[in-house]
């Protein structure tokens, strides 16, 4: 790293017999690079340091529950009950199934899971039955599909709510 010298004011450098007036240290673009560099590094490190003290004062994270997997079948089976109720009970204009049934898998109205089907239970009515306080279904289905997630194998029940 060299320095260079720069005059400040516009008298020479030095002439005979004088001192040396005031000179200041001007920076090449390298030394202004390398200068740079080291800034966003300790930037960096107090960062780091913020972050990392505020992990440890927060404390250990809760443990994680994980959701039993799905079978990649189920998706598919639940979306073809929801649709054979819908075609049963007159058509989208007329009818709309329980909003469980529009979750990936439909869990919260799958009843039974055997090795030959899912089995899924639930309660629609005109659009808009779920947005009424209290909600006011008016019919109940259950479809059993197929374990493959392609085939209505029965229809146990479509009517009003038991």
């Amino acid at each position: 790293m060299s320095n260079s010298l720069v005059e400040v004011d516009s008298r020479p450098l030095k002439q005979p017999g004088q001192d040396v007036p005031f000179l200041a240290q001007v920076n090449t673009p390298s030394q202004r690079q390398g200068q740079a560099d080291v800034a966003s590094a300790l930037r960096i490190v107090r960062l780091l340091s913020v972050i990392t003290g505020l992990l440890f004062t927060m404390g250990p994270t809760p443990p994680v529950r994980a959701e039993p997997s799905m079978p990649m079948a189920q998706p598919h089976a639940a979306n073809l009950a929801r649709m054979r109720a819908e075609s049963l009970n007159g058509g989208l204009t007329s009818y709309r199934a329980a909003g469980c049934m529009y979750e990936t898998g439909a869990r919260a109205c799958l009843v039974s899971s055997t090795s030959e089907s899912f089995t899924f239970r639930f309660r629609g009515g005109a659009p808009g039955w779920e947005q009424q306080k209290p909600p006011k279904p008016s019919l109940e289905t259950t479809v059993v599909v197929s374990k493959d997630g392609t085939r209505i194998l029965a229809v146990p029940y479509n009517g009003p709510i038991r």
